[in-house]
């Protein structure tokens, strides 16, 4: 190619992306067309804004090899390094806009790793019942209120030292804090569990590293995960965050918004203890969940 049009379309700096982004004209999915010439058009110009040397590139695929090794069955580092970018938190609200009075959306995580049993409502889901006992109660209803019977609540949460079951195997039952419920007609679910606890994200990998050498913290606040599902309606991948835990102002993962902050109170009423079967003193939270019609 010598000719001075041809010429036009070799890489130089000031062209890189065009260059690239040329290669990709034929991709018969334009959908990933776009994606991937979008893709190119950024990376080229976050080189070139940084003037990346090539020892940070190179450093760069080092952090990114090292990442996809710390994956295994139980852990996805590249979930976690997303998450700590805030990235897993933007997709989550491109694709899950909030509208009118539905609940909003946050981060899956993790440790959504493993399906939930299904359990009664009422069950304990705390299997080795360590940690200040809390009741949760709620409901699932749609956008005018109207309640959603047999709507599925899959809830899950980190134990009292900061773990999931599946980090500590052996350690703990299987599918502790783990449970998949069931609504009442009346949208009504609830079930017993322990006092949520701010902890750290595993930080013993390369994530880790990047949070320590940023200088960032790698906490987040007290919370309880829920998926809410129900035929018609839109799912939503939300949390319930405990109003006064540290870290709510910092989340490591970005995952807070102020609506799905609740109190947990503390309630002291011997004769309502014994019969949900909790001690005297225990915690309480109420959590209403409202979906979307699928077609709104």
């Amino acid at each position: 190619m010598t000719t001075e049009a041809s010429a036009g379309e070799l890489f130089s700096e000031e062209r890189s992306a065009e260059a690239v982004n040329a290669a990709f004209d034929n991709a018969p999915d334009p959908r990933l067309r776009q994606v991937m010439q979008s893709l190119v058009r950024h990376l080229h110009d976050f080189v070139k804004d940084v003037e990346l040397t090539e020892e940070e590139w190179a450093a760069g695929i080092a952090f990114l090899t090292a990442t996809g090794q710390k994956c295994d069955d139980v852990r996805q580092e590249f979930v976690l390094l997303s998450d700590v970018l805030g990235v897993s938190m933007l997709v989550e609200t491109v694709n899950h806009r909030a509208k009118g009075v539905a609940t909003e959306s946050t981060v899956l995580g993790p440790f959504h790793v493993v399906e939930s049993p299904p359990r009664p409502l009422g069950a304990d889901i705390s299997l080795d019942h360590r940690g200040e006992s809390c009741l949760v109660t709620g409901r699932v209803t749609g956008p005018d209120g109207e309640p959603i019977g047999g709507a599925i609540v899959d809830v899950w949460q980190a134990d009292e030292d900061g773990f999931y079951d599946v980090q500590r195997p052996g350690s703990v039952p299987s599918a502790n804090l783990r449970g998949l419920f069931t609504t009442e007609a009346d949208g009504t679910f609830w079930f017993r569990t322990i006092m949520p606890h701010h902890y750290p994200i595993p930080d013993d990998g390369p994530v880790g590293r990047l949070l320590e050498v940023t200088g960032r913290h790698p906490n987040r606040p007290a919370h309880i995960h829920f998926i809410a599902l129900a035929d018609g309606y839109a799912p939503v991948t939300t949390h319930l965050f405990a109003a006064g835990s540290a870290y709510l102002d910092s989340d490591a993962v970005f995952g807070v918004k102020p609506s799905l902050v609740r109190d947990f109170a503390v309630v002291e009423d011997p004769a309502r203890a014994a019969e949900l079967g909790l001690p005297d003193r225990f915690r309480a939270v109420d959590f209403e969940i409202v979906l979307l019609r699928s077609q709104e």
